[in-house]
């Protein structure tokens, strides 16, 4: 999986993610608005800092970078230092005032927002056989067969006894430890701010019993065989996510300014095209808040620092079973 998505001809390297799915950055202007408004929350918690970081992890085309430089507010956007962090090529055109990098700075202080990034992060499938014991699953290039490896031990069988048992013959559960790795070491970045992960997720009482492992490719879901030619993701056990918080992602934007309420009608006969573009930003609210859709997406919100606990209860993210 690891080379299948980021080998040096893995699919990330070499694809754009816009081409094949569409995020919630791609749908409205509104989310990079929101995180813009996020980070200026972040940099009211930190006191102003002289240099306020912005990381975006698994950038893709750089697209929310260059949204939330271009929606922060002018004494906010100057003292903005923004990274991209991402394996592929910098795309051309892309802002000079976003950094291209391959990992998360260092020791800066303000907000890390990745969105549908953990999905991708690498993991192993484990399954339980007919006589009860877990065993990974292994995959073969590139027809995508199946079959049954060596037992599941040590950390990775620890972690599924503590978020994902495994009990009944032909249930399967994808092992998270090296997504909480990942997600510890992208928040310990951070010197002081807000770290905030944005997937599709589960939590214990609600794991599936097949686990969640697929491929897009141009648009459509596809078998997720590890050839470098599709996007494998999995949903993300944000539970087990070290120091996180969790909140859906329809709640987050709420708290945030996003609504999808409609503008007053009396707006058309006075300012009609002021009263389109409200329906239409209506319109792509509703679309990231839909409970069905976008809004689904839960938020899990790390605070790196005390001073930034206000802003993850503003947005109304509690400990799993909370709230």
């Amino acid at each position: 999986m690891a080379r299948a998505l980021y080998g040096p001809d893995g699919f990330f390297v070499r694809e754009r993610p816009a081409a094949h799915f569409r995020t919630s950055v791609h749908v409205s202007p509104l989310y990079a608005r929101a995180v813009a408004e996020l980070l200026c929350r972040v940099d009211a918690a930190l006191g102003h800092p002289a240099e306020l970081t912005f990381t975006d992890m698994a950038a893709g085309g750089g697209e929310l970078c260059e949204g939330v430089l271009g929606a922060l507010p002018p004494e906010v956007a100057g003292r903005v230092r923004a990274y991209a962090v991402e394996l592929a090529p910098r795309p051309a055109g892309l802002s000079p005032e976003v950094t291209w990098t391959a990992e998360p700075p260092r020791g800066g202080s303000g907000l890390l927002f990745a969105n549908e990034w953990l999905d991708n992060v690498p993991l192993d499938v484990a399954e339980v056989d007919e006589t009860g014991a877990v065993r990974y699953v292994e995959v073969r290039v590139p027809d995508g067969a199946e079959r049954l490896g060596g037992a599941v031990g040590g950390a990775d069988a620890e972690w599924l006894r503590r978020w994902w048992p495994l009990s009944a013959p032909g249930a399967r559960g994808e092992v998270g430890v090296p997504r909480d790795e990942a997600w510890a070491a992208a928040a310990g970045s951070l010197s002081a701010g807000l770290a905030v992960a944005v997937d599709y997720a589960h939590m214990r009482d609600a794991r599936p019993p097949y686990g969640t492992l697929t491929g897009y490719r141009a648009g459509r879901q596809v078998p997720p065989v590890p050839d470098a030619t599709c996007d494998l993701t999995a949903h993300v056990a944000a539970d087990s996510l070290p120091g996180a918080l969790h909140v859906p992602q329809r709640v987050a934007l709420a708290a945030l300014g996003v609504s999808g309420a409609r503008p007053p009608l009396s707006l058309a006969s006075t300012d009609p095209a002021a009263y389109v573009r409200a329906l239409a930003a209506a319109g792509e609210a509703a679309a990231l808040g839909s409970a069905e859709g976008l809004g689904a997406f839960t938020w899990s919100v790390t605070p790196v620092t005390s001073a930034c606990a206000e802003v993850a209860a503003g947005l109304g993210a509690a400990p799993c079973g909370s709230g």
